[in-house]
């Protein structure tokens, strides 16, 4: 019986952890956002402006594979990034079918500038942070990577 309670007591743990976990999480990532958006773009154009700023040029596609979203979403939010000037169209070298999107030089700018906010914020936040709350989050963000990879 005595083992049981450990084990339900275990779970228990487990899963106020995971709780808090993915609550914090959540107000983090708010949080970065909050900070790091000047121009008030949403969460998929963001993601878009990162993911073509890390991997370059792409069709509507490939984006939608890589973000794990319908190429409908990721379409209309190209259309607004486009308007607004931040990445620009081409043709597909080998398949006149598609379209490849790429950053503008305002998207470059644009994404640059949000990433310089986010590290600011976060580089403040810490420097109030004591030495050994510091190593701590360090140390959380190698276990954090690893969760995301597994």
């Amino acid at each position: 019986m005595g083992r049981m309670n450990d084990a339900s007591h275990s779970l228990n743990s487990l899963e106020t952890a995971v709780t808090d976990l993915l609550r914090a999480t959540g107000l983090l990532l708010r949080r970065l956002r909050t900070e790091s958006n000047p121009t008030e773009l949403t969460w998929s154009e963001s993601m878009i402006l990162a993911r073509l700023d890390e991997a370059g040029w792409m069709t509507t596609a490939d984006l939608a594979r890589r973000e794990a979203v319908k190429p409908q979403s990721v379409g209309a939010a190209l259309a607004v990034l486009e308007e607004q000037g931040l990445v620009q169209r081409k043709p597909h070298p080998t398949d006149g079918r598609q379209v490849l999107f790429g950053l503008t030089k305002d998207g470059i700018a644009t994404r640059q500038r949000r990433t310089l906010l986010k590290r600011q914020w976060i580089s403040a936040a810490m420097a109030k942070l004591d030495p050994s709350e510091r190593e701590t989050l360090i140390a959380a963000a190698a276990l954090f990577k690893r969760l995301a990879e597994s």
